[in-house]
């Protein structure tokens, strides 16, 4: 049977980038991961060494994806990498958080944005991974208010003109409130998770803008809003 396409999800491993993989290979999508650890499930993997520096990892990531892809193109890189912690700017660990905000966050997204330069089909789709309250000050978590806002600015590049990408690329962020995480219900168990956004919807939303269903303007910032249980996409 022939491949209804070929996606590359970095951060393959993690809870929501597990979904994805699983969900795009039972729409009989090739699926390559890129994480920490291999997803079994994928297609082909690239494991991350975590002590590189950033041009390091980018070299490792780059030559790995190309051994995976040979002369294949992509029709999306799903970039979901990253992490969160908290801090303001007294806080002990301010300077570390942010540093691993960034590494998690704007390492994955600019390698990706790399990746998607060299390996996207024209008209393909990048996403990247921008958080909702990262529109305005985030005091209680500095780092990754000030990585999430670097990958939202990233996107906004991305869809300019002479960015790189290929002819008629889409790039867009994923601006999510709250993901429904196990590690989130583990740490949050008593908060209100009607207003968590499902990660099988994150999956089919990707699917559908993979397939031009209600695809955003590229360099949009789309907020994943949940209320009682339903999630709306509203452009930032």
């Amino acid at each position: 049977m022939a491949l209804n396409g070929r996606v590359l999800v970095y951060g393959g491993k993690g809870a929501l980038g597990s979904v994805i993989v699983s969900s795009f290979k039972a729409k009989n999508y090739w699926v390559g991961s890129i994480d920490l650890a291999p997803n079994e499930q994928a297609d082909g993997n690239v494991v991350v060494k975590s002590g590189d520096s950033w041009t390091e990892q980018e070299e490792d990531i780059t030559k790995g994806v190309e051994t995976l892809l040979g002369d294949h193109k992509l029709d999306a890189v799903l970039c979901v990498a990253g992490g969160w912690a908290g801090g303001n700017a007294a806080s002990k660990e301010f300077i570390k958080n942010a540093d691993a905000m960034w590494k998690q966050s704007v390492w994955t997204s600019a390698i990706a944005a790399s990746l998607a330069a060299k390996h996207l089909r024209e008209g393909g789709l990048v996403t990247l991974p921008g958080a909702q309250p990262a529109i305005a000050g985030t005091p209680g978590m500095i780092g990754y208010g000030m990585a999430k806002a670097a990958v939202h600015q990233l996107v906004k590049s991305l869809a300019a003109g002479n960015s790189g990408l290929p002819a008629n690329s889409t790039a867009l962020a994923m601006l999510p409130v709250t993901l429904d995480t196990p590690m989130n219900r583990k740490w949050m168990p008593n908060a209100d998770h009607s207003t968590w956004t499902p990660l099988e919807f994150v999956s089919e939303t990707f699917h559908k803008w993979i397939n031009n269903e209600g695809l955003p303007d590229s360099g949009s910032l789309v907020q994943f809003i949940t209320k009682d249980s339903k999630t709306e996409l509203v452009i930032a």
